[in-house]
């Protein structure tokens, strides 16, 4: 059999690890049992092994995760909890996708605080909205559209000038930029790291455990360097990773993308700015331009720069070239900040599909799968691999027909076609975004 292609960064997260630090699990040694095999312990593995514990807590169910949970997909983004569609449309259809999709990455937001407040998780949880701004002298016809979009959805939000976007952000780089309250900011690491620790009774984990390969026969067999699992069912949270374990025709490609952080500014430095509280900003233009946040602890976090990874891996030459970019990009946000150098820079991946829609439900009478995030990654993956337990156990979830109204990732083509409408993709998408950096 042909093995499943492995995901590999050549870098290591910035993240803090903050005061809890949980020690990662055992790597699988020995074959073994189970009802359940989760692969990938991401947001959507964490939350379907919760609710399939929850409604069956007779099940043995088990999640191999290749990495260790603070060093997984999960743990690398930017730590946006999104609780607003990026992009809404104005059509009656459209608009009753995108109010669904609302409602599940509120539902995704409400379940994560559930269990936040439950075990005292640390995370740096903060409900302060973010800014989705423009750079200077760029067209704002994609924020005219968007304010449009939010009125038709009664949610609420503030333009904001760039002279009144200064006291918040300490730039005038941005022309405009909308203000919108709903979204949450966290330490991601944490947050996952947290979410596999307190998981219930009947979960096992075991970490540094790559699947290889998955063998179908009377139970699946999942197959693992030092051991083999066999089970009548398995879950893949692996969204575009290991596009090898997945049957059936892809429907997902993995993206990769670089995030950069400083050290926590000192006094002298944050004395260049205006005060400020800490905050989130998205570009207009997700593929040119750049994702910026300002943390609890005094960091600046600047996420820019996608290329196709299509077996997940990431070189260590790609990652120098991102550290250069962001910081020249810094630099030219806040010259202010000359002195302010990069201490981290790292990958992470994200799942894109043709039309928007997820990868979600049965994919064959073994093998089921929640994917295809394209952003929004925390909140959506958590309603979403929540939901597909309901769905599965038959339980009685109004979310479910949100879900499926969203509708089914369409089929993909194969390399090298695949690899040229990317590259097309995105050369049209850094062009039309190019006065963004």
């Amino acid at each position: 059999m042909r093995y499943a292609s492995l995901p590999f960064n050549q870098n290591q997260l910035g993240w803090p690890a903050g005061e809890r630090c949980f020690p990662p699990q055992p790597m699988l040694r020995g074959d073994i049992t189970a009802d359940w095999v989760i692969v990938g312990a991401g947001f959507a593995g964490v939350a379907f092994a919760r609710r399939l514990a929850e409604i069956n807590p007779t099940l043995k169910i088990i999640i191999v995760e290749a990495h260790c949970t603070r060093e997984s997909a999960s743990a690398r983004n930017s730590g946006f909890v999104i609780g607003l569609p990026h992009n809404i449309g104005s059509s009656t259809a459209e608009l009753k996708k995108a109010n669904a999709y609302r409602n599940l990455l509120q539902e995704g937001i409400r379940q994560l605080e559930q269990i936040i407040s439950q075990h005292d998780l640390q995370c740096d949880w903060e409900q302060v909205g973010k800014y989705h701004c423009q750079a200077a002298n760029s067209n704002d016809r994609v924020l005219k559209a968007y304010a449009s979009h939010l009125d038709l959805m009664n949610e609420s939000w503030q333009m904001l000038s760039s002279e009144e976007l200064y006291p918040k952000l300490g730039t005038r780089f941005y022309s405009k930029g909308i203000f919108t309250p709903g979204c949450v900011l966290i330490n991601p690491a944490q947050l996952i790291a947290g979410l596999n620790h307190y998981l219930p009774e009947n979960v096992q984990r075991y970490d540094n455990t790559p699947v290889l390969g998955i063998r179908y026969g009377s139970v699946a067999e999942v197959l693992t360097p030092f051991g083999v699992i066999k089970t009548p069912k398995v879950m893949l949270a692996t969204n575009a990773l290991s596009p090898e374990l997945r049957p059936g025709l892809s429907r997902q490609a993995a993206m990769a993308t670089f995030a950069s952080m400083t050290d926590p500014l000192t006094d002298e430095q944050l004395a260049t700015l205006p005060p400020m509280q800490s905050w989130g900003l998205t570009p207009v233009n997700a593929i040119a331009g750049a994702t910026f946040r300002f943390t609890t602890d005094r960091r600046f976090l600047i996420r820019q720069h996608v290329i196709p990874a299509l077996k997940g891996q990431v070189s260590t030459a790609e990652t120098y070239q991102a550290t250069q970019l962001h910081q020249r990009l810094f630099n030219k946000v806040y010259p202010t900040l000359s002195s302010v150098k990069l201490s981290h820079t790292w990958s992470g991946t994200i799942s894109v599909t043709r039309n928007g829609a997820p990868d979600w439900g049965m994919l064959n009478k073994f093998v089921c799968t929640a994917g295809g995030c394209n952003g929004a990654g925390v909140s959506k993956q958590t309603v979403a691999g929540s939901l597909l337990a309901d769905f599965i156990m038959k339980q009685d979830n109004p979310h479910i027909a949100d879900m499926l109204s969203l509708g089914k990732a369409s089929f993909m083509p194969p390399s090298p076609a695949l690899d040229i409408g990317i590259a097309f993709s995105l050369m049209k998408e850094r062009f039309s975004g190019r006065k963004e950096v």
